[in-house]
Order: structure tokens, then sequence, then C-alpha cells
């Protein structure tokens, strides 16, 4: 069964409901990539989220786009908060990627006060992400960022401006936070009053590292098991209207679009808490 399409919101593109994470690309091969794409294309994936941050993983995309430009929704994303800053790094971006335009470009992590004020205000990376889509650099401007606190961050942004997609975290654990969750039912009522596209991160997060020894390239330690990832992906798919990016660690890329294709509803009721209760699992954001 083919991954479903669905409208992201306002661009007027079918997207993949799982889009592809590039950020496990980062400190790959480029042969390592190519294996990627192959996965994707095998799956059917449209729509790829990367970041001028990710280490190599806009240069390892290029010669995807130098062949298949016309296949994939590409976004990617910019730390800079200064207008100048946020120019000088999207033409780096373009260039590394070899297109002339991106279709999503966002404000990568707006989550600090201080930063958040000096992006949105005159002069800011806003005004930048502003003059490059009415130059058709960009297609879209988005917001991304972590945190318990951003869903209710994003909520405060869309009031700033009108984005066109926002990027926030997503899973059993998260949502098990009675703020967090309030703050992002309230965050999708939102975009879907006003045509946002709703995208989420950290579907198998697990538990932070803790010092435990590194067996993956994500920050944090993500489900494995294939069946216990399959858990995560269809609790995380089962919330009508949002999109799930997956996880950072290019090696259980097919684990999570096996689960995707598979999906034909929810887990039973008990079965994410059974999963927390039985592998211990920990909140990353607290």
């Amino acid at each position: 069964m083919a991954i479903p399409l669905q409208a992201f919101g306002r661009t007027g593109h079918l997207s993949t409901r799982v889009i592809f994470g590039a950020a496990s690309l980062s400190r790959v091969s480029q042969e390592e990539a190519d294996r990627a794409l192959e996965v994707l294309l095998e799956h059917g994936i449209n729509h790829i989220d990367v970041a001028a941050s990710y280490g190599d993983a806009e240069l390892r995309i290029a010669p995807w786009l130098k062949q298949r430009r016309q296949d994939f929704f590409v976004a990617t994303k910019t730390g800079e908060r200064t207008a100048e800053g946020a120019r000088e790094e999207l033409q780096r971006s373009l260039d590394r990627l070899g297109t002339d335009h991106v279709d999503l470009w966002q404000l990568h992590n707006l989550s600090d006060a201080i930063q958040w004020d000096k992006a949105l205000s005159p002069g800011g990376a806003i005004e930048a992400a502003v003059e490059a889509r009415e130059q058709g650099l960009v297609g879209a401007i988005g917001v991304t960022g972590h945190g318990i606190q951003m869903a209710a961050m994003h909520q405060r942004n869309l009031q700033r401006f009108d984005f066109d997609s926002v990027l926030l975290p997503f899973n059993f654990l998260t949502m098990s936070n009675p703020y967090y969750s309030h703050n992002f039912d309230a965050l999708q009522a939102t975009c879907m009053e006003r045509g946002i596209a709703c995208q989420t991160i950290k579907s198998l997060a697990y538990r932070p590292w803790m010092g435990r020894p590194k067996t993956t390239s994500t920050w944090y330690e993500p489900l494995q098991d294939p069946k216990d990832i399959e858990l995560a992906v269809h609790w995380a798919l089962a919330r009508p209207g949002i999109f799930v990016i997956s996880t950072g660690d290019v090696h259980l890329l097919p684990y999570v679009l096996d689960a995707a294709e598979r999906y034909a509803g929810p887990p039973a009721d008990g079965e994410l808490a059974a999963m927390v209760e039985r592998l211990q699992m920990e909140p990353l954001f607290v």
C-alpha cells in the first residue's frame, strides 16, 4: 500500500505524509546517500527536508536534484537571524544543492525569545525570506523548533508572521505532557484554519543518550527494533493532517517507510503506553 499524499498547506503541492529527513545524510558518503535515494524512490517519497547546518547533507542531495529536481519538493533551513546573514546562507544552500530555487525555506529552531525578536523584526531573517520569495528563490516560508515550549511558541510565531508551515516534535511521550498536548492541539487547529502545513519530528525518540555509547547518528537515542518503530510510526500517522519527518539516521529509513506503507489504522489502546513501560522510555524535552 502506497504512502498517502496530502496537501502541503496552501503551497499547492501534494506531499507524501512521510517526509525524508535529510539530517540523516549529514555524515554519510555519497554512495550511502545514493542508496537512500533508491529507498525513497521505491517508496514514492516526494518531499525532502534538509538544512544548511546539516553537515554535508545539501551536497549529498545535489546529484539527486541534478537528475530528478521535478520529482521532489525541496525544503531547507537557515539558522541565521539577520537579513544579511540569511541571504548569504540561502545562496550557499542553493549553490550546494545545485538548484536555482527551493520550494520551502524555513527559519530554523526559532525558539529563543531574543533570537525570535531579532529574526522577525526589520533587518531580520524574515526580511530576507520575503525578499527571496518575491525573487522566486523560495516558494514558501516556514518556521521550525524543538522543545516542550515549541507548540506554544509557534502560536506566537504565527501571530507575528503568516508562515506557510511549522515544524515541531510529536510523539507519544511528548504528547503525554498536558501542557504540550494542549498547545499542540491549539496549534494544529490554527494550522488547519489558515492552511498552514504542520510537520512533525522525533516520532522515534526513545530517550536521551545520557552518556550511553551512541549506536546511531542521532543526537538522541531512537527506537531501533522494527516492531517498535512500526508502533511509533503508526501512532504518529493516526493523527490526521500532520506530516511525519523520518528520523536522523539513514539506516533506520527503510524501517520507517516500510511501517508507513503498512499503516492501516492506529495502534490498539494501551500499546504505546506498554512500550514506554517495557523500554523505560524517557522524554527528550522537559
